[in-house]
């Protein structure tokens, strides 16, 4: 861990003196005991939240199956991102990693075999239900994504039964049972249902939605951006593009788990902006020497067809400032950043900045008159400062362009 021994001493878990946005070793502690149950045997029986896993490796025949802990009762919230805004990183990656993944390998397009049908009960389901697993061997390792929550321990799937009675939403069963509705079009009517995002992921994933003949198991990782994606830009075009413009600049700030998340609005037509800048020592910048940015735009009038470059974090992003602009009845012109600092070193998934989004947009906004003023506070919370922003910042820089021009325009007249 790289950790002073003596830090560890004194910190004991509750003040993060290593800089790290979780404590390791209480979080390896949590994990360990959860799973000691299953390590050295082949079955579980536990609720499952429900929750699954669709891989992508080999694809057409992947991996696919339920996931558990090994403890009944109510275990939503170990697969309910929605709920994970505000606590701690440690809680989550327990949550997660003490689910036990029970899988087989599966042709993505048998949607009616035993074991799809199985799968499809279980997340048919809105709370969590028993199921009873049988393994070829005892469950082992754990798996960290770029994409999707943490997931602990697995094995090779020999038996699935699902144990406890089930009971769906109304408007699941509907289209679950309807195979002349195409998936796109269903994922948005779920939404508009109030279908939480995670549902609906898990449905398109275990190819529960679409047409006859066209349903396929997803992988869990594509099935997360396609509905962000899917949804985001549902509203974009559906709402957003014919909302008048807010009327002065707002600017969000959220600072939790060693991330830092700024969202400036500008008044005009939209445009989205999401950019990340990785600290070294952080996730995805561990052994670096400098901080690295990266990000994607769109414009109004060019839609984007071709998948960001900076993966599944900006459709997350998408997604949630189009339902702030959706709740406000208006449009503008979007610069969403984050930084991310040394000590969040875990990948834990996109579901991460939509929910810490979200959360930053219930919050009360600067509401300021001028752009000059959101890069000022721009450079009270970012530790990069707004020079920094502007040079990599395709938004900021059309913005400060016109907005000096405007008014050198204004000074000749």
């Amino acid at each position: 861990m790289n950790v002073d021994p003596a830090l560890c001493i004194l910190c004991r878990g509750g003040r993060n003196l290593c800089g790290k946005a979780y404590c390791p070793i209480l979080t390896r502690y949590r994990v360990l005991f959860k799973t000691s149950k299953v390590v050295n045997t082949t079955s579980l029986f536990g609720s499952s939240p429900p929750a699954v896993f669709v891989g992508r490796y080999g694809y057409p025949y992947v991996y696919v199956g339920p996931m558990a802990p090994p403890e009944q009762g109510d275990t939503s919230r170990y697969d309910f991102p929605e709920s994970w805004a505000d606590i701690p990183i440690d809680r989550v990656v327990e949550f997660r990693t003490s689910l036990v993944l029970g899988r087989v390998r599966h042709m993505v397009t048998d949607v009616d075999s035993r074991i799809a049908q199985a799968i499809h009960e279980l997340v048919l389901s809105v709370k969590p239900t028993d199921i009873e697993m049988i393994f070829d061997k005892p469950p082992r390792g754990a798996i960290f994504s770029e994409y999707e929550p943490p997931i602990g321990p697995r094995a090779n799937l020999t038996s699935l039964r699902v144990v406890g009675s089930t009971s769906s939403y109304r408007a699941v069963e509907k289209f679950y049972s309807d195979t002349d509705v195409k998936a796109l079009q269903a994922v948005i009517e779920l939404y508009r249902y109030g279908i939480p995002i995670s549902h609906i992921q898990k449905l398109l994933s275990v190819g529960a939605l679409g047409r006859k003949g066209f349903r396929r198991f997803v992988p869990t990782r594509w099935a997360i951006t396609a509905v962000d994606n899917a949804i985001s830009k549902y509203l974009v075009e559906k709402y957003i593009k014919n909302f008048e413009t807010i009327n002065s600049v707002q600017v969000f700030v959220r600072s939790i788990h060693k991330n830092l998340f700024i969202s400036i609005l500008v008044p005009g037509k939209w445009c989205f902006e999401w950019m990340e800048a990785w600290f070294p020592g952080s996730t995805w910048n561990i052994g670096g020497a400098e901080v690295v940015i990266e990000g994607d735009h769109e414009l109004f009038t060019a839609n984007r067809d071709t998948y960001a470059a900076i993966g599944g974090c900006y459709y997350a992003a998408r997604l949630a400032t189009a339902e702030y602009l959706c709740r406000v009845r208006r449009q503008a012109i979007a610069i969403v950043l984050r930084e991310i600092y040394p000590g969040f070193d875990i990948p834990i998934g996109v579901w991460f900045v939509r929910e810490q989004l979200r959360a930053m947009y219930n919050q009360k906004p600067y509401t300021i008159d001028s752009l000059e003023e959101a890069i000022e506070i721009l450079d009270r919370f970012s530790v990069l400062k707004s020079s920094t922003w502007i040079r990599k910042s395709y938004l900021l820089k059309k913005l400060l362009k016109e907005y000096k021009l405007n008014r050198f325009i204004k000074k000749q007249t």
